[in-house]
């Protein structure tokens, strides 16, 4: 069944492509890609209420650190318990821009609980999906508060939902354009150990 709908997006996709070629209005571009956009997303939305956080960020490209990392801080069993959470999870490019150094210092079995509060603060109790997204503040598992804002789409402490509500088998998963770090986290102390 996955390998149909693989199949189907890899041809709605050439066909995109085709017609792009053969367009020259950027507007009929855009519109080409938001749909071929669109059903990927719904593919994966669609795959992904089968299995955990875990099992569903492990699986699904573009969140390869993060499942790296949540296996390193020991988050695997939490994360695949019952939950409901929902995971404000950064995306590989986030985890790429952060400064040169912070992400290998963060895997380092020494930053561990470093990388355990980076991480749980990217988590908030309950199954908050991005329709009921409120303007304020709200309390991560870490125990410190995140600002959520709906004015410019949904963002959370500022970084950008660019995905909205993959929906597991225990929550949920919003990613984000960026790495939340905590307030007392220094990056740059990371890289001076």
């Amino acid at each position: 069944m996955r390998a149909m709908r693989r199949t189907a997006i890899a041809v709605v996709s050439i066909a995109a492509a085709l017609t792009l070629s053969a367009c020259s209005s950027s507007s009929d571009e855009a519109t080409t890609a938001e749909t071929t956009s669109a059903a990927e997303e719904a593919e994966v939305m669609e795959e992904a209420g089968t299995g955990t956080i875990v099992d569903v960020a492990s699986s699904t490209e573009g969140f390869s650190t993060l499942a790296a990392a949540v296996s390193a801080a020991g988050l695997v069993d939490t994360l695949n318990g019952e939950g409901p959470f929902t995971v404000f999870a950064p995306t590989d490019d986030a985890f790429a821009a952060l400064p040169a150094g912070v992400l290998d210092a963060l895997l380092l079995p020494e930053n561990k609980d470093v990388l355990t509060q980076i991480l749980t603060y990217h988590v908030v109790p309950g199954q908050v999906m991005a329709a009921d997204v409120t303007d304020g503040d709200v309390a991560t598992v870490e125990g410190q508060s995140v600002t959520l804002s709906t004015a410019d789409g949904v963002t959370v402490n500022g970084a950008k939902v660019i995905q909205a509500d993959v929906v597991t088998s225990n929550g949920v998963i919003h990613a984000i354009d960026a790495v939340l770090l905590p307030p007392g986290v220094d990056p740059a102390a990371l890289i001076a150990q």
